[in-house]
């Protein structure tokens, strides 16, 4: 049986399990290529909070490391961000000019963090917390100390606040709504878990409304609708 070729657009935790799936089910099927625009192998981004605290690394969050793709016979590039699809070629590019064929195509690429569109969101020293070239960002602002400002109150802020806090800086929370990750607690546990983190020292300011992002050549504050 002739093999079809795979292409996998995105190497997270999804497409990773789709690939581990698939090769237990029919290894003999595809021959299988990966583009992923971070320059590392598969890791779980559910455990990047242990590394920016500091209480884990890297090398422990792998789920797939480079000889489980050598094993199985996938092409993995590295550092390639898929620029082209061409559907009527059944082409792939990088922006690195790799050109593959494809018989069936996985785009699995995952999600970009909202950035809020305000003035000196684009300042350096402003961070989002997505990957891992994020946690390093974080982790080498945090080496000077200092004073960090993490602006949501949700799931991911509260994990980002307390790996700051972990690091050594100073961590104000900054939340719109009347109190804290209001999508999944109701209001009393919200306070409790309010009351919690600031007894571990995280200054919480809920209800507060981010109008500006301060600074000149760096970023240096915000400033708030009130």
């Amino acid at each position: 049986m002739t093999r079809k070729s795979l292409v996998v657009i995105g190497n997270g935790m999804a497409p990773g399990r789709v690939l581990e799936t698939l090769i237990e089910v029919a290894p003999d099927a595809y021959d299988i290529t990966i583009f992923n625009a971070e320059s590392r192998v598969n890791y779980n981004r559910i455990m990047l909070s242990p590394v920016l605290s500091g209480e884990q690394t890297f090398d422990d969050i792998i789920i797939h490391g480079d000889g489980w793709y050598v094993e199985h016979g996938i092409t993995l590039y590295k550092g390639h961000k898929v620029v082209a699809i061409d559907r009527a070629a059944k082409t792939v590019t990088s922006e690195h000019g790799e050109t593959v064929s494809y018989d069936k195509l996985l785009i699995a690429t995952g999600s970009n963090p909202f950035i809020i569109p305000l003035p000196g969101h684009d300042l350096p020293g402003v961070l989002t917390y997505r990957d891992l070239d994020d946690v390093n960002a974080m982790m080498i602002a945090a080496r000077s100390g200092g004073r960090a400002v993490v602006i949501g109150g949700g799931l991911l802020g509260l994990e980002a606040a307390a790996g700051l806090l972990a690091q050594g800086m100073d961590v104000t929370v900054l939340h719109i709504m009347p109190t804290l990750m209001e999508r999944q607690l109701d209001p009393s546990a919200g306070y409790l878990l309010q009351k919690e983190l600031a007894g571990r020292g995280i200054d919480i300011r809920t209800s507060a409304n981010t109008k500006e992002i301060l600074g000149g050549s760096k970023v240096e504050g915000v400033l708030l609708d009130d």
